[in-house]
């Protein structure tokens, strides 16, 4: 039998975006799962969307408003909140490219010997959501690499609530890179059973903390390393830029695709 997905969208004034998250949950065929909405307490019009869709969710959607110290601190008071035995992270301005998404994850996290399923993501321009600029796959990503600062993509991680309970959740000394820190002690440290699944799972729009230029990429360098350090893997400055080089392929790729939606 397929477990429950519990879905984790934090926002703070996303107005602009949220629509199309709501609606690609929505769409999903698989239909046991949870949406659990994080809002920091957004000035706009965030939670008066999240009201107006909530009756289509049949009671499958829960709205949360309140003040937080950030991103992680808002995905923690999700996790504590979450009921699903499967747990995943969509983000208030991205949105699941494929119907299926939640179906495949499901399907595969049938295997009881798995903790954790990943796949790709792509970026794309917000005033063109269909011109993909960076195409993330994690088809390469092996636990080894982490010490080079690779990880699966962050919004494709679904994984099982017990893993949280054994390995805890974000930490919240970091502003960038704390999926990083988690994905760290679950998969390099913790050795959790993981699979990759050749499946675009989210669209995500540019522009948001780890992708917003040189400045940006330089905090999340340092944030690999102190959370590589504090975790006492080996590694150096060095070591990290590494993956660096590979994200220039990942923006040719985006280069040759155009994305219909």
């Amino acid at each position: 039998m397929a477990k429950k997905i519990s879905i984790i969208t934090t926002s703070y004034n996303s107005g602009e975006t949220i629509r199309d998250t709501l609606e690609s949950v929505l769409r999903q065929t698989f239909r046991d799962y949870e949406l659990i909405v994080k809002d920091g307490g957004s000035t706009d019009d965030t939670l008066a969307i999240c009201r107006e869709y909530e009756p289509r969710f049949g009671g499958r959607l829960t709205i949360v408003s309140e003040p937080d110290k950030g991103i992680y601190d808002a995905m923690n008071t999700g996790l504590a909140i979450a009921t699903g035995d499967i747990i995943g992270i969509l983000n208030s301005d991205d949105y699941y490219t494929a119907d299926n998404v939640l179906q495949m994850v499901a399907d595969t996290m049938r295997d009881p010997m798995l903790d954790a399923v990943y796949g790709d993501v792509h970026y794309v321009s917000p005033e063109n959501l269909e011109r993909c600029v960076r195409y993330y796959s994690s088809k390469v990503f092996r636990p080894s690499l982490m010490r080079f600062g690779f990880m699966p993509a962050h919004p494709s991680f679904y994984c099982r609530k017990s893993v949280y309970d054994r390995y805890g959740t974000f930490d919240k000394r970091y502003r960038i890179a704390a999926d990083f820190d988690l994905l760290l002690r679950f998969i390099y440290l913790g050795k959790i059973k993981t699979k990759y699944l050749p499946l675009d799972f989210v669209t995500m729009r540019t522009g948001g903390i780890s992708t917003s230029g040189l400045r940006s990429h330089l905090k999340v360098l340092k944030e690999h390393h102190t959370s590589l350090k504090r975790n006492g893997v080996k590694s150096n400055y060095f070591t990290s830029a590494c993956r660096f080089l590979y994200k220039l392929k990942e923006f040719r790729i985006g280069k040759k695709l155009k994305i219909k939606n």
